[in-house]
């Protein structure tokens, strides 16, 4: 044969490679074994006796080396990684500035959000500081901003509510009040014990993947509904209108109706306090927002609203003259480490896991949409772990359940942080106030608090902006969508998301079990395979 190539490492096995002038073609030969004939050619693995084998199981997570216990350490506490390889010249400008920022805003947020969960305000300063620390120790995000959440801390309030509501009484002493303030942020604790027992439990277990049955737009329409029971629990502190909250099932209506029958008990006086903060933060936000690249940092304008809102009603004397709720007394300093309220665990446990799932869903989604814009990977299982600390350590020095939150998350990344440093700083800020100046917001109103909650839920408002977009690309998702949204506005926060992700997990069954076999047939003189259902001109091969 003109042309032949004998393959030069071929032994029992030939190779043959024919050419001429118009074409190549190569020829394969190849031994064929059977499973027998191939023990037999290239042997069996030696496998040891049963006591062996057993001995090597056991004895293999024992084995411990220097640098086995060096990977596990930074593995399990990220700082030991990241730290050294610290760039300080290039980044401790952009971290220091974006934890300061951060830091200024966690003041006004935290005392607001508190109101949400029905503690008083210097709690959600310490929720604004010990998690802060903690998972700047061991999260893996390093443009996550945790503390105080608005979704949260909604969800934890309707709980306190129904084990400790609020008395029909508003002239109790100040013995009962400060008992009752107790047994309140001992409920909310004890959410956050346990919040964090799951997650390290979830650690334990390697269920980071649970997440994803939390879907994007599963995620967005619950955000986006909360954000409505938010806003309508706040109008109460926005009129000066001293009114129950209600919790269950049609509470969002059940507080609307309430709030429109005791209109006329407005008090003016807090109304125009409302006005004039709502008439200054959403333009200063909008520019915030539309100027964003240009601004080196945002505009702190809820701290300097706070500051100013307070002088002002020292200075007019507005709690005694006009009747208007001020924050009243923070005590400065560190709060004392207690247990929480452990004996209400089994009263708290089912909604519990909602808390747990929607605070984790929210860190680890937050924490991967950076992730990937700066071109670094996070681990799922690490950040149970982070927040997991965070809330079980928290809960004994009095805090309520904290995650990621959106807000100071946009704004650390915006504002320069490039690592978890940012969170040193922003500690630093929060401990300023707690020591220092905490005292002398005593007279801050509580409308200035409520507008800043309010106005603090424009991102998750313009999640509708999303919805056009959201139909063309996939209907069902939209469907989930909506379901989702009508659940949490019509029902409840937690009922509405278990509703939500049912009828996620319904979809995906119909459409799996939708998806039927097709014969393929071959276009003719292509390797190109179609259905022939669809392709009438496809030939199928027998």
């Amino acid at each position: 044969m003109n042309g032949q190539v004998a393959h030069p490492y071929c032994s029992e096995a030939t190779l043959w490679i024919y050419r001429d002038t118009m074409s190549t073609s190569v020829a394969v030969y190849r031994n064929i074994y059977t499973e027998d004939r191939f023990r037999q050619t290239f042997g069996t693995e030696a496998k040891p006796n049963g006591k062996a084998r057993l001995r090597e199981t056991l004895s293999k997570p024992c084995r411990c080396s220097r640098e086995t216990c060096l990977h596990l350490l930074k593995e399990r506490v990220p700082i030991f990684s990241w730290l050294p390889k610290y760039r300080l010249r290039k980044w401790i400008l952009g971290d220091t500035v974006a934890g300061l920022t951060v830091g200024i805003l966690h003041i006004p947020q935290g005392m607001a959000f508190a109101l949400l969960t029905s503690v008083a305000p210097i709690y959600g300063l310490y929720t604004s500081f010990f998690p802060v620390v903690l998972y700047m120790l061991f999260g893996t995000g390093r443009h996550v901003s945790t503390g105080t959440f608005a979704v949260v801390s909604l969800m934890t309030g309707s709980v306190v509510e129904q084990l400790v509501p609020t008395p029909p009484a508003q002239n109790s002493s100040s013995t009962e009040a400060a008992e009752l303030e107790a047994q309140r942020i001992g409920v909310a604790s004890a959410i956050a014990f346990l919040s964090g027992v799951m997650m390290l439990c979830m650690f334990g277990l390697q269920l980071g993947f649970l997440s994803t049955y939390l879907s994007e737009p599963i995620v967005k329409a619950f955000t986006s509904a909360a954000a409505f029971h938010v806003t309508i629990s706040q109008l109460q502190s926005m009129l000066g209108l001293r009114l129950p909250r209600y919790t269950g099932t049609f509470s969002l209506f059940k507080t609307l109706a309430s709030v429109l029958e005791n209109l006329p008990h407005t008090n003016l006086a807090e109304l125009l306090i409302s006005l004039l903060c709502l008439a200054v933060l959403i333009p200063i936000k909008e520019v915030n927002t539309h100027f964003r690249q240009r601004l080196r940092t945002p505009i702190p304008v809820e701290i300097l609203t706070v500051i100013i809102a307070t002088a002002v009603a020292y200075t007019t004397s507005l709690d005694s003259t006009y009747d208007v709720q001020i924050v009243g007394h923070i005590p400065a300093g560190f709060p004392r480490p207690r247990l929480p309220a452990l004996q209400t665990v089994p009263d708290i446990a089912g909604d519990t896991v909602a808390i747990t799932f929607v605070g984790y869903a929210v860190s680890v989604s937050l924490a991967m949409i950076y992730a990937d814009k700066h071109g670094y990977s996070i681990h799922p299982n690490q950040e149970l772990l982070a927040h997991g600390i965070s809330n079980t350590v928290s809960s004994l020095f009095t805090c309520f359940p904290s995650s990621a939150t959106l807000a100071t998350t946009n704004i650390l990344e915006s504002a320069g942080g490039y690592t978890q440093l940012s969170g040193l700083f922003t500690s630093l800020v929060v401990l300023v106030v707690l020591l220092l100046i905490g005292p002398l917001f005593y007279f801050l109103p509580k409308a200035v608090l409520a507008c800043i909650n309010v106005t603090s839920l424009r991102q998750m408002f313009l999640q509708f902006q999303d919805l056009p977009d959201l139909w063309r690309v996939s209907r069902i998702d939209f469907m989930v969508w909506l379901v989702t949204w009508l659940s949490v506005v019509v029902l409840n926060v937690d009922l509405g998301l278990a509703i939500g992700v049912v009828f996620s997990m319904m979809t995906v069954v119909c459409r799996t079990q939708r998806a039927g076999c097709s014969v393929l047939g071959r276009a003719s003189n292509t390797e190109i395979y179609r259905p022939i259902d669809n392709h009438n001109k496809v030939i199928q091969h027998h």
